[in-house]
């Protein structure tokens, strides 16, 4: 790894969070999170913050070690030398607003996808994930879609809880502002997910070319299953302040808790709500 790296993860660590204390009553085995924070596309300010949080989370809670990478070297069942760690000491992989092609190697995808789809391992997804691996088919089918273009930029969301007894999202009300990008999902549809989190269609505003959904259906979270393994997706967390939001940050605590198998939460589809 280059020095620029090292210091850029030296750094990540040291970010100081107010966290919620996320107090476990007994000592677990601790899991093994892998955190990909590569870039070939835009690049979130977010980025960092996304990194830190992950890893003080797993931290305080005793839950997880995060390794915070800004390479895809680890996505890999290959052996490693120079005491690096490959797919099979992982138990949960997050992708923190990565961008473009990060990952190209057949035998690595290959081996990706196996880790989540034959093992059961862990796949939480956050904002820009979407915007990721467009030329890599099974990827999309793995996360659910792809981005296509926020129709709004980053404006107050008017969003609707549709799982307010979900784990995951439960410290949300049934209805909620935040101030975020959402993004407008391509190659998607609500009927091979669990969609948790959804933005209002009756409050939002269509005169805008880059609003191509015509079912105004736009999703902000939801969960699935690729073979054995939870995956989870939001695009929630594309401000650097949305990271100091307690309600994002528990979202995705529990998100990856969720996807490491300690906690139950439905991947059940339904139908949309009334409006």
């Amino acid at each position: 790894m280059s020095s620029s790296r090292r210091c850029l993860l030296f750094s990540l660590i040291a970010i100081a969070f107010t966290l919620p204390t996320w107090a476990q009553p007994t000592q677990q085995h601790i899991k093994h999170v892998l955190v990909i924070g590569e870039t070939k596309g835009f690049e979130h300010d977010s980025v960092s913050s996304a990194m830190a949080a992950i890893y003080n989370m797993g931290k305080q809670s005793g839950l997880w070690d995060a390794t915070l990478r800004t390479d895809t070297e680890l996505l890999t069942k290959k052996k490693l030398g120079n005491n690096a760690k490959n797919l099979d000491y992982f138990d949960a992989i997050v992708f923190a607003s990565t961008t473009g092609e990060i990952l190209t190697d057949p035998a690595q995808r290959a081996d990706m996808l196996s880790a989540i789809h034959d093992e059961g391992k862990g796949f939480v997804g956050i904002h820009a994930a979407l915007d990721t691996n467009y030329t890599w088919p099974e990827y999309g089918e793995m996360i659910g879609g792809w981005f296509d273009q926020h129709p709004w930029m980053t404006f107050d969301a008017p969003i609707i809880n549709e799982a307010p007894d979900s784990p995951i999202v439960r410290q949300f009300p049934k209805t909620f502002t935040k101030h975020d990008e959402i993004y407008q999902p391509k190659a998607w549809s609500r009927d091979n997910v669990n969609v948790l989190l959804s933005l209002d269609p009756t409050k939002l505003e269509y005169n805008n070319p880059r609003v191509h959904r015509a079912d105004h259906d736009f999703a902000v979270a939801w969960t699935k299953m690729y073979g054995k393994g939870h995956v989870f997706y939001s695009t929630l967390g594309h401000t650097v302040e949305a990271w100091d939001d307690p309600q994002i940050r528990t979202m995705y605590f529990e998100a990856i808790k969720w996807s490491l198998g300690l906690t139950e939460a439905s991947t059940t589809t339904h139908a949309r709500p009334a409006q």
